[in-house]
């Protein structure tokens, strides 16, 4: 008892990132995070468990169209965490004016890039589809939902700017809270949109509406928050705008992350290709397990982003040794929640699948799939660890060319060879994630050792802030 009302004492207090215990620093922010993430996951198992219900190609929809809209989100992610290193680097700075005029600027490129790559996303989805060689019976669902979901970009690239600032500052629980209530909207919207419940029967595009409707929420409420008083951060009207040295800045750390991100997307994409090649069964499979191994990283993604904010902070009131210390406790705190879960998967996979489709030919494909790829999904968790310094630190680099070299140098060579050129089949596929896995968190590791991520991306010397939009 005295432990449990330790811990409930521990996750009322509000986060001490520069002076508290690490671990338990790292499980108030971290675990917050986790659920959001969690949340946002459930986005896509939410649509996946209501399509699953239509037939095969409907449940592919979502699956082939993610990797694409995954293309040009990953350009906004790293605008977002840019914005937020900086938030975090000034906060352990003690720079206010500076952390405020970041945020600022981080909003109003998020919006900007939502409402271009909304147009863009919706002109190009018809051919892009066909380069991927989608199939027949998938083509039209997928345009379908993929349109709508790309119209839906501004609202959510709104919610990424306020949620990476928040995070900045240490409040990891807000966006939580905002992203459960989204969820729930979506969840009670997905039935009755896609099978004509008090509506007219959409199918997929009722599925992708749901989807909008909810960040037409979450947006609302993170902005609501974002200009209120009991905001971390005290934004004005005024701090909107672009100030281009901040700019910069955004750049310096967000570029490297953005490439990175879009490698990894096309690369997925490209992989998509090829599972699309043995049919809508294997895709189906496929989207399943990609599903619930990315519900497995949560915790990884979860505790890596808190230690983005924690290295950030640290960094910025040049607490070097404190920063390392928060990246090795996370890197064994992720070691350990996710070999628990890999045996999960690994014992119980074929039942997971069943759950989502219960389609005989899909919970075979889905059972292998887990039973080879499971225990190295630690492997790549504990990636993330590493990847916290860099992001935090604003030196992202090494991120850009480890997420590069896992898909283009590693995992799409090797599942090109064994499953078309050995005859391996989908098992090729399963097994190059395995070697993928493992070799890039060997090169993280090495190169977290090298120590270049330890030095800081702002200066002490206070930056001239720019009245108005530039």
């Amino acid at each position: 008892m005295e432990k449990i009302r330790y811990w409930i004492k521990v996750f009322k207090r509000k986060p001490d990132l520069l002076n508290g215990n690490i671990l338990e620093e790292l499980l108030i922010l971290g675990l917050p995070v986790m659920v959001a993430n969690l949340v946002q996951t459930l986005y896509n198992l939410v649509d996946a468990f209501w399509l699953g219900k239509v037939g095969k190609a409907a449940l592919s929809a979502p699956t082939i169209a993610f990797n694409v809209i995954f293309v040009v989100i990953a350009f906004s992610t790293g605008v977002s965490v840019g914005g937020s290193t900086l938030v975090a680097q000034y906060t352990g700075a003690k720079m206010e004016k500076e952390a405020a005029k970041s945020a600022g600027t981080t909003i109003t490129m998020m919006l900007a890039l939502g409402v271009l790559f909304a147009i863009i996303g919706y002109l190009v989805t018809p051919p892009v589809l066909k380069l991927l060689h989608t199939p027949e019976d998938a083509y039209i669902p997928t345009m379908q939902y993929m349109r709508v979901i790309f119209l839906g970009l501004p609202f959510m690239f709104g919610y990424m700017s306020f949620q990476g600032i928040v995070q900045g500052r240490g409040n990891t629980v807000t966006p939580m809270k905002i992203i459960t209530f989204s969820l729930l909207l979506n969840a009670v919207l997905d039935p009755l949109l896609i099978f004509g419940i008090g509506f007219p029967k959409m199918g997929v595009t009722g599925a992708a509406l749901a989807t909008d409707l909810a960040r037409v929420l979450a947006l609302y409420l993170g902005f609501r928050y974002l200009f209120s008083e009991k905001s971390e951060i005290r934004l004005t009207i005024k701090d909107l705008g672009i100030d281009w040295k901040i700019v910069g800045k955004i750049f310096k750390i967000g570029l490297p992350l953005s490439i990175g991100q879009m490698a990894t997307s096309l690369g997925f994409t490209l992989l998509i290709s090829i599972v699309n090649l043995f049919g809508s069964a294997v895709v189906s499979a496929f989207g399943v397990g990609n599903r619930i191994i990315s519900l497995l990283n949560m915790p990884a993604m979860g505790f890596s982003q808190a230690a983005t904010v924690m290295v950030g902070q640290n960094l910025g009131a040049d607490n070097v040794e404190r920063a390392e210390q928060t990246v090795w406790t996370t890197a064994k705190v992720i070691a350990i929640v996710l070999f628990s879960g890999a045996t999960l998967t690994f014992l119980f996979g074929g039942y997971i699948v069943k759950f989502f489709i219960n389609d005989p030919e899909v919970i075979k494909v889905g059972t292998n799939l887990f039973r080879i790829a499971s225990y190295s999904v630690p492997f790549f968790g504990i990636m993330f660890a590493f990847n916290a310094a860099f992001s935090g630190s604003g030196h992202t680099t090494p991120i850009l060319v480890l997420n590069t070299t896992r898909l283009w140098g590693i995992r799409i060579p090797v599942a090109y060879y064994l499953a078309l050129k050995m005859k391996m089949g989908p098992n090729g596929i399963f097994y190059a994630m395995v070697v993928s896995n493992v070799i890039i968190a060997a090169a993280a590791y090495l190169w977290f050792r090298k120590g270049t991520w330890k030095k800081k991306i702002i200066s002490k010397r206070k930056i001239p802030v720019q009245n108005g939009a530039g």
